[in-house]
């Protein structure tokens, strides 16, 4: 049986440890003298938050799965609004398993059997999709960890599915030439207040007399985040950081909102600790966090279901998902069409952005038809027009037309889910001696376009056309340039009813 280590160790041969001060105390200095990175902001700093590699990837897969899609009911949040008594979450709850004091959250768990769950079918999907990332919700605010842990007994190996999904995604992934992320959302799980009948907004779930989470089980306390502080922040929190990366390597860690509430000293620990296990492989990783948790001096920013409408001085991401509701997959999820979520890549790109899109398997571990339909049709695309979007930068601009994104991100997101971009809106991306200008629709057979940004008072250098042509079509291209913009002809058929790329090279 698996022995949970906790790291509250007392200490043993004492002998033999003060016989061993010396020759440890070197070894120590040594280790310290060989790091590249100290749990210090400024050497943190110099760490390239923002790899070439990451640059050129734009576009990444993720997905909330867990112990929240069992119940498949309003969303990831279930576990947290189970215990409240005015909401539906919790007279849903009632009806069908019992009351939450008697029915826990983590009486689900033996329910979660992703006995269909297949890492080289799921990555194959993800590579289709043209992703170049991917990679699980690691641990969601709910204390139930995706990976073969040693410090938790809540975790995919143990209990559940009985298998280590993390380390099976990340072979499969990662054998396709993809990179592996993986999201942690856990700074939520915490208990900070522990008295009774109290909430803390910085707190998942609740402390209400009676339930699971103010349980006095050791077992228990370990799900429901209901400990000292110190031994969680260090052991738990900071632990299971460290155990994925000594035994799953992630390119990127991405980090949800709370992560403020983590003491600095364990957010500059993690930080170090990461960086420099990363040195001794050799390899470039990338930190995202949301809001100010981090510097961006070492990380990168992300903007949950929104995104800039100015183009970014540094590489940003969008993390938001193909659904139009819950992030988990709930019972009659709606999707939105893979045009839309198109779109949002392509005006997230053309201004230095990266997308973070999530999916939402089921507790089964099959991906619902409609999201496997969408990510293949945006997948088509990428793989014929693909170039106007892997490894490019932003143009001067980022676009024109009539669609403008609202200022406010995550406190505007209601906003940005009602943006619908047409053939009018069109986004601009360059690569070597070419610039992209993206229609964001199907061009209108043999109808005349003018590319506004190319008008001589809005261009910041004059640039020397070559040729035009648009990806997917063979026909001549005719063109001139004029004071009020590039104006060119529309092929004579539509090529792509998604979006259309006018490919335009230049010299230099």
């Amino acid at each position: 049986m698996k022995i949970f280590r906790l790291k509250l160790v007392f200490t043993v041969l004492t002998i033999v440890l003060l016989g061993c001060k010396g020759i440890a105390q070197k070894s120590q200095e040594s280790d310290s003298e060989s790091l590249t990175y100290s749990p210090e902001w400024e050497s943190l700093g110099k760490h390239n938050e923002s790899p070439q590699w990451f640059k050129n990837a734009k576009l990444g897969i993720y997905f909330h799965w867990g112990i929240y899609s069992v119940p498949a009911f309003d969303n990831e949040w279930y576990p947290r609004n189970m215990h409240f008594k005015d909401h539906k979450v919790y007279k849903h709850h009632v009806e069908k398993y019992g009351e939450p004091s008697e029915f826990g959250y983590h009486d689900f768990v033996p329910m979660f059997k992703a006995e269909y769950f297949d890492p080289e079918k799921w990555a194959d999907l993800f590579n289709k999709a043209g992703a170049q990332f991917a990679g699980p919700v690691a641990e969601h605010h709910d204390g139930f960890a995706m990976w073969d842990s040693e410090l938790t007994p809540w975790n995919v190996m143990d209990k559940g599915p009985k298998r280590d999904i993390t380390g099976e995604l990340q072979k499969s992934i990662t054998s396709r030439g993809m990179k592996f992320i993986t999201a942690f959302h856990h700074a939520k799980n915490l208990q900070r207040s522990t008295v009774l009948n109290t909430q803390n907004k910085k707190s998942h779930y609740p402390y209400f007399e009676g339930m699971p989470p103010s349980s006095d089980d050791p077992e228990l306390q370990l799900m429901y985040g209901n400990m000292d502080p110190e031994i969680w922040h260090k052991d738990i929190w900071l632990g299971k950081l460290k155990e994925v990366i000594d035994n799953y390597n992630p390119d990127i860690i991405w980090f949800d909102y709370a992560l403020d509430a983590i003491p600095e000293e364990y957010r500059k620990e993690f930080a170090a600790y990461y960086l420099n296990e990363a040195k001794k492989r050799n390899k470039e990783v990338v930190i995202v966090r949301k809001q100010h948790d981090l510097p961006l001096s070492m990380s990168v920013d992300d903007l949950e279901q929104s995104r800039k409408n100015v183009i970014g001085t540094k590489t940003w991401m969008t993390d938001a998902t193909i659904s139009d509701g819950s992030w988990c997959y709930t019972n009659n999820l709606g999707v939105k069409s893979s045009t839309d979520v198109l779109h949002m890549l392509i005006d997230i790109v053309s201004k230095n952005g990266v997308l973070l899109l999530n999916i939402s398997p089921k507790a089964d571990g099959t991906i619902p038809e409609n999201q496997e339909t969408g990510l293949l049709e945006m997948g088509t695309w990428l793989e014929s027009y693909g170039e106007a979007i892997y490894g490019t930068e932003a143009w001067y601009t980022f676009g024109e037309g009539p669609t403008k994104e609202p200022e406010g991100h995550f406190s505007n997101n209601k906003a940005f889910h009602k943006l619908k971009y047409s053939n009018k809106d069109i986004r601009y991306t360059t690569k070597d001696y070419n610039i992209y200008a993206i229609v964001m629709g199907a061009t209108v057979p043999n109808q005349e376009l003018i590319l506004e940004s190319f008008a001589k008072e809005n261009i910041h250098d004059k640039v020397k056309i070559e040729e035009i042509t648009i990806l997917g079509s063979d026909e001549n291209i005719e063109w001139l340039m004029t004071k009020e913009g590039l104006k060119l002809k529309a092929p004579s058929k539509v090529i792509d009813s998604k979006a259309t790329v006018i490919k335009i090279r230049i010299s230099a």
